[in-house]
C-alpha cells in the first residue's frame, strides 16, 4: 500500500510544474514601471483574452499575443465575448483623455502627438491583466512588452507551464523620438524576402518603426521597374565579387537577385502588420553604375559600364547635363512610390563624384542654362546636384511625398523641404535643424553597424573596419542640448542605425552585426536620456538574448 502511495505522489510530483515569473525589466525599457513584487496574477492555460472583434487591427494584435505566449511558454489562451471571464483584457482609449474638458469657444482642441498616439497602458493586479491604448499601434507595443516580459528556459523547444506568474504592475508607456529606425543594404548583397521579414521582426521587438531599404548601388540595381524590365535583371548581376577588401582576388562566380514589386509589396504590408514604415531609397545620382550597365546612354563618357565587381565608388554617375537622365529617374520614382506607401522617398545622393560633370560638355551646357556659378561656397557642379534634388523634390511632392537626402545635400544649397540625413557625424544635422529642417541623426560613430563592436577584429566576422561596440551606441544622444535650441531640437526626427554590407553576405552575418546593438539603439530611440544606465542595460541584455536563442536569430555574444 505504501509503494502505491508513494507511486502516486511521484506521479503527481512530475506532473507539477511550478510557475514562472514574468520580468518587466526588459529592453527597451517602458517610460514608467511600478511593481508590487508581492502579489501576482497567475495567467493559466484556458484562460481568455477578451478584445473588440469587430475590429479587424485589434484583432491581429490579439492573435499576435496568443502566438508569442504559446511560442515560449506553453500557455494557450482562449478568445473570449465574456470579459467578466477574461484574464486578459483590451481597452480601446484612455479613462483620463476622456475627462479632459473640451477646449473653450476659440481655442484650438488639444493634439497628440504621434509618440502620444503610440501609448498604452498595463495594470496588472487581482482581476487580472488589462491593457489600455488609445490606438492599435498601443496594443501592439503593449503585446511585444508582454511577450519580452515573458519567462524564458535555456530549451529551444516551447516549454509547457501551467502557470505564469505577473507580479503587479502598473505601465505606462510611450516613444520618445517620432522617429526610430534601422537600414538594410540589399544591393552590395542580395537578401531574400524571408531574411528581410526577419529583419522586420526584430526591428519590432525594438519598437522600431521606419526600416530604410536600400536598392541600388554600383554593384547591383534591385528594384523591378516594369517599364525598363531590362534594368533589374541585368542591372543586378555582376559577373564575379572581389574577395576581401579589394585583394584583386575575385570569386569568379556571377551574383545577383533583385525584389520584384510584388514582393516589395509584400513586405510593405508584413512591416505594416508590425507598425513599421518602409522608405526604399534609389541613390542617385551616383552609386548608379548598375543602372549605366543597362542603359550606358546616361553616363557622361557613353560607357562600357560593367556592374562593379570591387567595393568602393564609381566615379562614373548619371549625367546631369542629359535630359534623358531626368525622364529615367522620374520613370523610376514613379513606380517605386506606386509600390510604396512612404510618405518617405530616400533619393540617396551621397558620394556622387564630379569629376566626369566637370568634363563633360552637356553638364557644363546645362549649369551655364541654369545659370550656376560659383560663388565660393557651393560649387557649380555642387549645384548642379542640388538642381536634380530639387527636381526630385518637385517630383516626389506632386506624388505627396516627403524627400529624405544624406547630409551632402546640403553641399549645393538645401531644397526648401528635403529632410537631412545626417551621417559623417552630426555636424551636417545640427546646420540642417538651425535652418529649421527636418533632421534623421545616424552619425557613423554611434549608428553604423558595419563597424566591429569588439576590439579582437580578428576573433570576428570580416567587417568594413572601425571599432563601435554596444555601449558607445548606447551613449549616443540625437538632439545635441549643447549645440542646439530646445525649438531647434524639435527638428531632430530621431536616430537610425545604418548596415551596410559590402562584407556582410549571409543572413547569420547580418544578425550578428545587428544584435545586440539593435538594443542599444533601441534604448535611445525610445527612452527619455535621464531614464539610460548602461550598466543597469547590461544586466537586462541576457533575457534579450535568451530570446534571440528561442527565436534562433544569431547574434554577437560579446559586450563591449
Amino acid at each position: 500500500m505504501k509503494k502505491i502511495l508513494v507511486s502516486i505522489l511521484l506521479v503527481c510530483a512530475a506532473a507539477t510544474v511550478v510557475a514562472q515569473r514574468a520580468d518587466y525589466r526588459i529592453i527597451p525599457l517602458p517610460k514608467s514601471v511600478e511593481t508590487d513584487t508581492a502579489r501576482v496574477f497567475p495567467l493559466r492555460t484556458g484562460m481568455g483574452i477578451a478584445y473588440d472583434a469587430g475590429n479587424p487591427e485589434v484583432a491581429r494584435n490579439v492573435q499576435f499575443l496568443r502566438q508569442w505566449v504559446e511560442e515560449l511558454t506553453g500557455v494557450k489562451l482562449a478568445l473570449t465575448p465574456d470579459d467578466k471571464k477574461a484574464a486578459v483584457r483590451l481597452t480601446l482609449g484612455f479613462p483620463a483623455d476622456k475627462k479632459v474638458k473640451k477646449a473653450k469657444k476659440g481655442q484650438p482642441a488639444a493634439v497628440l502627438t504621434e509618440q502620444q498616439q503610440e501609448a498604452y497602458t498595463i495594470t496588472v493586479n487581482e482581476s487580472g491583466i488589462q491593457i489600455a491604448a488609445r490606438n492599435p499601434i498601443g496594443f501592439f507595443r503593449a503585446a511585444q512588452t508582454l511577450r519580452k516580459s515573458l519567462p524564458l528556459t535555456k530549451n529551444a523547444q516551447p516549454t509547457t507551464l501551467n502557470s505564469i506568474d505577473f507580479p503587479y504592475v502598473q505601465i505606462q508607456d510611450e516613444p520618445r523620438f517620432v522617429y526610430r529606425g534601422a537600414h538594410l543594404d540589399c544591393a552590395r548583397h542580395f537578401f531574400s524576402v524571408e531574411v528581410v521579414k526577419q529583419y522586420l521582426d526584430l526591428l519590432a521587438l525594438h519598437g522600431c518603426n521606419q526600416f530604410h531599404w536600400h536598392f541600388t548601388e554600383d554593384q547591383g540595381w534591385r528594384f523591378e521597374v516594369k517599364a525598363l524590365p531590362e534594368l533589374a535583371k541585368k542591372g543586378s548581376v555582376r559577373e564575379q565579387t572581389v574577395i576581401g577588401r579589394n585583394s584583386g582576388v575575385y570569386d569568379g562566380q556571377r551574383y545577383g537577385g533583385y525584389y520584384t514589386q510584388e514582393q516589395c509589396r509584400e513586405i510593405v504590408n508584413y512591416a505594416a502588420e508590425r507598425y513599421i514604415n518602409v522608405i526604399p531609397e534609389i541613390d542617385l545620382p551616383g552609386h548608379m553604375q548598375g543602372a549605366l550597365h543597362v542603359y550606358p546612354n546616361l553616363g557622361c563618357t557613353g560607357g562600357p559600364y560593367p556592374v562593379w565587381q570591387i567595393w568602393g565608388v564609381s566615379r562614373d554617375v548619371l549625367c546631369a547635363g542629359n535630359p534623358e537622365t531626368m525622364t529615367f529617374l522620374k520613370t523610376v520614382i514613379g513606380e517605386l512610390c506606386d509600390v510604396f506607401p512612404s510618405k518617405y522617398i530616400h533619393i540617396g545622393g551621397d558620394e556622387c563624384p564630379k569629376v566626369r560633370w566637370k568634363e563633360c560638355p552637356k553638364c557644363q551646357a546645362k549649369a551655364k542654362e541654369l545659370g550656376l556659378k560659383d560663388d565660393g561656397k557651393h560649387s557649380i557642379e555642387n549645384q548642379l546636384q542640388t538642381w536634380i534634388n530639387h527636381e526630385m523634390e518637385q517630383y516626389l511632392k506632386e506624388r505627396g511625398r516627403d524627400m529624405i537626402g544624406w547630409d551632402e545635400v546640403l553641399e549645393g544649397g538645401l531644397t526648401e523641404h528635403g529632410i537631412v540625413m545626417s551621417w559623417r557625424g552630426i555636424n551636417g544635422g545640427i546646420e540642417a535643424a538651425k535652418q529649421h529642417h527636418r533632421v534623421i541623426m545616424t552619425p557613423t560613430d554611434y549608428c553604423y553597424i558595419d563597424y566591429y563592436q569588439l576590439k579582437d577584429q580578428w576573433g570576428q566576422p570580416l567587417g568594413i573596419g572601425g571599432y563601435l561596440p554596444v555601449s558607445k551606441v548606447y551613449s549616443f544622444e540625437p538632439l545635441i542640448p549643447d549645440q542646439l535650441s530646445e525649438e531647434e531640437q524639435k527638428y531632430i526626427l530621431g536616430p537610425q542605425v545604418n548596415l551596410w554590407t559590402e562584407y556582410v553576405g549571409v543572413p547569420q552575418h547580418v544578425f550578428y552585426m545587428l544584435l545586440p546593438r539593435l538594443d542599444a539603439i533601441s534604448e535611445v530611440q525610445w527612452c527619455r536620456s535621464d531614464q539610460k544606465d548602461f550598466e543597469d542595460f547590461k544586466t537586462r541584455l541576457p533575457r534579450m538574448k535568451q530570446l534571440y536563442d528561442r527565436m534562433g536569430v544569431n547574434y554577437c555574444h560579446g559586450l563591449e
